[in-house]
C-alpha cells in the first residue's frame, strides 16, 4: 500500500488534504489496537503533531485502543507544554516514554561481515538490533510510524525505518549507528540515501521487522517564519515512500550557496534548542556550506547544557568537541572505557567539530564562558551578540549590516542542509 500527496502550490498542503490522505491511507483497514510512533518536540515541524492527532482521534472514533511511544531517541521525554504545543489535546497521560536503555527487545544482529562490506572495511563489529518491546506486541494490528524525511548528519536522510532502530530502538544500535557514520564520513552521506547507516537500517527492516503491520506516514515540510509548509506526504508500508520522499527533500531540504560562507549566523529557538547536543545540528547542517577559515555563530539563547542527560553531559565535558582525529585516539585508549561504552556520544563530539576548519562561538545565557571554552568552542555573551546580529530582523540568508558586513543568517538549521556548490 502506498499513497503520494503532493502539495499543489509553496504553501503546502492544507489541513484538510492532509486529514483526507491519512482517512484514505486506512480505507479497508479494521484496526482493534494501534500503536502511533511519533517524532518528539525536537521535530516539531515536520507536521507529524496534527498528524498524529488526526490518525489518534480518527481511530478512537472507530472503536480502537490507542497507544502513543514518541520516539525519543537519547532525547528527554516531552513535556506538557510540548505536548500541547505539538499534539494538541490527545491527553498528555497518553505518552509512554521510551526507555532507550531498558525498555526494548534485541530481535537479532547485523552481522560483522556485512558492516565491513558497505563501510569500506572501515568497520568490524556486528550491531544488535532492538526495539521497543511494544513494536513486537502481538497486540497490535495496526503500528503508524510518523515523521519527517530531512537531511540527518548521521544516516543520511532522516526518518522511516531510523524512527524505530533509533527513535525507539536501543543503546547497542544507537551507539554503533551514529559511530559508524561518524567513522565513515558525515560529509559522504548528508543529503543522500542508500548510506552505510541506512543500509544498517534496511537490514533490520529486511530481516526482523518485515511482518510487522507498520505503515509509515513521512512528511517534507520547510518553515518559512516559523509557519509549517508540508509539502508533500508518503504513506505506506514499503521502502518507496522512503525513497519518494527523500527526492522530494532533496528538492526543498538542500540549500545550495555559490560560494563557502565566510560567516554564518544560527539562531536556535529556546523552545526547541537546550542542549548543544541537539543545537550542534548549527554545525553539522553548514559544515558543508562554511569556507576553510570561516566563522559560525550560534545563537542559543535556550541551552542549558551539553547533554540530554547527565551521563552524556559528563562526557561532553571531559572529552570535548575538539575533532575527528582526537576523538578517535580518545576512543582507542584503554582507559576510556567510558566513551567505547557511549558510541552515540563518541560520535557526536566528532560531528560537533569543525576538525579545525572554522571557528564555532556559542553565544548563550545560561552556562558560562568558561565552560563554553572547556568543551573547545568560543564564548560570546548573547545579548551582546543578538544586539548585532538580531535574529528577529535578519532575513534568510544573505545580510549586509549597517557597517558593510556581510553574513549568512539561518533561523532553524534543523529543517536543512547548506552545501557550497563548488565543493559538491
Amino acid at each position: 500500500m502506498e499513497l503520494f500527496t503532493y502539495a499543489k502550490t509553496e504553501r503546502g498542503l492544507t489541513p484538510d488534504e492532509i486529514r483526507a490522505a491519512l482517512l484514505r491511507s486506512l480505507e479497508g483497514r479494521t484496526v482493534k489496537k494501534a500503536l502511533l510512533l511519533p517524532p518528539d518536540f525536537t521535530r516539531y515541524h515536520s507536521n507529524a503533531g496534527f498528524i498524529t492527532n488526526v490518525y489518534y482521534h480518527t481511530l478512537l472514533e472507530r472503536g480502537a485502543e490507542v497507544d502513543i511511544l514518541p520516539a525519543l531517541g537519547t532525547h528527554e521525554p516531552v513535556t506538557k507544554e510540548q505536548w500541547e504545543a505539538m499534539f494538541g489535546d490527545i491527553p498528555y497521560e497518553k505518552m509512554i516514554p521510551h526507555d532507550w536503555r531498558n525498555d526494548v527487545v534485541k530481535l537479532g544482529e547485523v552481522p560483522a561481515a556485512y558492516l565491513e562490506e558497505i563501510t569500506e572495511n572501515l568497520w568490524h563489529d556486528s550491531v544488535s538490533v532492538e526495539v521497543n518491546k511494544r513494536v513486537m506486541d502481538e497486540s497490535y494490528d495496526l503500528i503508524l510510524s510518523v515523521g519527517q524525511v530531512v537531511p540527518h548528519e548521521v544516516i543520511g536522510m532522516a526518518n522511516h525505518s531510523k524512527n524505530l532502530f533509533v527513535g525507539v530502538g536501543g543503546s547497542d544500535m544507537i551507539n554503533k549507528s551514529h559511530m559508524v557514520g561518524a567513522v565513515y564520513g558525515m560529509e559522504r552521506m548528508m543529503g543522500k540515501d542508500h548510506t552505510p547507516v541506512r543500509k544498517i537500517f534496511d537490514y533490520g527492516m529486511e530481516h526482523f521487522l518485515k511482518d510487522r503491520p507498520i505503515v509509515f506516514a513521512l512528511t517534507v515540510t520547510t518553515a518559512p517564519g516559523g509557519n509549517i509548509h508540508t509539502h508533500g506526504l508518503f504513506i505506506g508500508d514499503t521502502r518507496l515512500v522512503l525513497e519518494k520522499a527523500i527526492a522530494l527533500a532533496q528538492e526543498k531540504n538542500i540549500d545550495f550557496v555559490e560560494t563557502g560562507i565566510k560567516k554564518c549566523v544560527v539562531y536556535l529557538d529556546p523552545s526547541e534548542f537546550k542542549s548543544t547536543w541537539l543545537g550542534n545540528k548549527s554545525i553539522y547542517r553548514t559544515r558543508m556550506a562554511i569556507a576553510d577559515g570561516g566563522e559560525l555563530i550560534v545563537l542559543a539563547p535556550g541551552v542549558k547544557r551539553f547533554g540530554e542527560d547527565m551521563q552524556v553531559d559528563q562526557l561532553i565535558r571531559k572529552y570535548g568537541y575538539r575533532g575527528r582525529i582526537h576523538t578517535l585516539e580518545e576512543f582507542e585508549k584503554p582507559e576510556n572505557q567510558d566513551l567505547r561504552d557511549n558510541m552515540g556520544a563518541a560520535a557526536h563530539l566528532i560531528h560537533g567539530s569543525s576538525d579545525g576548519r572554522f571557528t564555532i562561538t556559542y553565544a548563550v545565557k545560561e552556562i558560562s564562558k568558561e565552560e563554553i571554552e572547556s568543551v573547545g568552542f568560543r564564548a560570546a555573551d548573547y545579548d551582546e551578540m543578538a544586539k548585532r546580529y538580531d535574529p528577529q530582523k535578519l532575513q534568510y540568508g544573505y545580510n549586509t549590516l549597517p557597517d558593510g558586513e556581510e553574513i549568512y543568517f539561518i533561523p532553524n538549521p534543523a529543517l536543512g542542509l547548506w552545501i557550497n556548490r563548488e565543493k559538491f
